[in-house]
């Protein structure tokens, strides 16, 4: 049998995973055959509420010691995917330095808005009482998540009643990244979404923009223009009412990346098409070096956002975000299925 060229796969193989990543044809599980398997360590299937069987997965790098840690929940339009589909983010995450935690949450039918993200505010707790363990430093401590997972990180950054339930507060976090996230995506028209985040009358609380008072922990946003789920005004819209509450806020907006390209290109064979990770990189490195009550003003990268609303706009007390209630029990109902994109 005749053998394949090394240096034609080597070649072919970046090639091909960005076809897939382009097209929308591939499950983050794809990605993770591409990801490097060195470099980091692992420690997978740890339980962090043996009650409700919940886990989580921590990848970090070999000599760490009082390294930034990150907890990054992933998308699946809080419906889908497992952490085990998201080996390529924590490898590209220890291989900058940092620890990493990527936890399973519960998902639509089994439960509704807002349980899972009071279960991911207890992967919050069990990440700051751990990551010493591993090399980390609890009070080096971050949120992050792509499209349905970055609307659960915002809401732990923006709304402190989920941290209070477990015990903390906001001052655990030291910044939140978000990747293509749903911030501001009202009106809900979907009739599953309508069921998850219903009914019609608690819909505002679901929206991490709903939320904003200028005392949030430093937000990084990131998105593509190019986003065929998700729109861009999310990002833009959550930035710009951050900005003028007086909040720390960042954007990267780049003009060509898709849904799926804005965490594909964490992967290592990716990471050449968009200076992602390096924007993340960037921020946890400065904002851990930075004293606790540093402040930053909007600063705006890649394509600006329109400011005229923004600057010169002396920042206005907004009201106590009231708590969000807790959900009642459902009946689960069937599901259409959704593409393999979906927030």
């Amino acid at each position: 049998m005749k053998r394949r060229n090394p240096m034609i796969s080597h070649w072919l193989a970046p090639l091909a995973l960005l076809f897939l990543v382009l097209s929308g044809c591939s499950s983050p599980q794809v990605v993770n055959r591409f990801a490097a398997d060195t470099g980091y360590k692992g420690a997978v299937n740890l339980p962090y509420d043996r009650k409700l069987g919940l886990d989580l997965d921590v990848y970090y790098p070999p000599q760490a010691s009082a390294a930034p840690v990150i907890v990054f929940f992933y998308g699946g339009r809080w419906t889908l995917r497992d952490k085990s589909e998201f080996e390529f983010v924590g490898q590209a995450l220890a291989s900058r330095g940092f620890v990493t935690l990527i936890p399973n949450v519960r998902k639509y039918p089994d439960v509704r808005f807002p349980e899972f993200v009071n279960d991911a505010a207890r992967a919050l707790r069990w990440a700051r009482d751990n990551a010493a363990t591993y090399g980390g430093d609890p009070d080096k401590l971050f949120v992050m998540g792509h499209s349905s997972g970055a609307h659960i990180a915002a809401l732990l950054a923006l709304n402190e009643e989920y941290l209070k339930k477990v015990g903390g507060s906001r001052a655990w976090l030291r910044g939140m990244i978000g990747l293509a996230g749903a911030y501001d995506f009202m009106p809900i028209t979907a009739p599953d979404l309508r069921d998850l985040f219903g009914p019609v009358d608690r819909f505002q609380y679901s929206q991490p923009i709903f939320y904003v008072d200028g005392r949030n922990p430093p937000l990084l946003l990131i998105h593509g223009r190019n986003d065929e789920v998700l729109s861009v005004s999310n990002t833009e819209n959550l930035a710009r009412s951050v900005a003028k509450a007086g909040g720390p806020v960042e954007t990267v907006i780049y003009d060509s990346l898709s849904h799926n390209m804005v965490i594909g290109a964490l992967a290592s064979y990716l990471r050449g098409r968009a200076d992602v990770l390096d924007n993340i990189e960037e921020f946890v490195v400065r904002i851990s070096k930075q004293p606790r009550s540093a402040r930053r003003q909007l600063d705006l990268r890649a394509t600006p956002l329109q400011q005229d609303d923004v600057d010169g706009v002396e920042a206005q007390p907004l009201p106590t975000p009231e708590p969000v209630p807790d959900s009642e029990p459902v009946t689960p109902m069937l599901l259409t299925p959704v593409p393999a994109s979906s927030p």
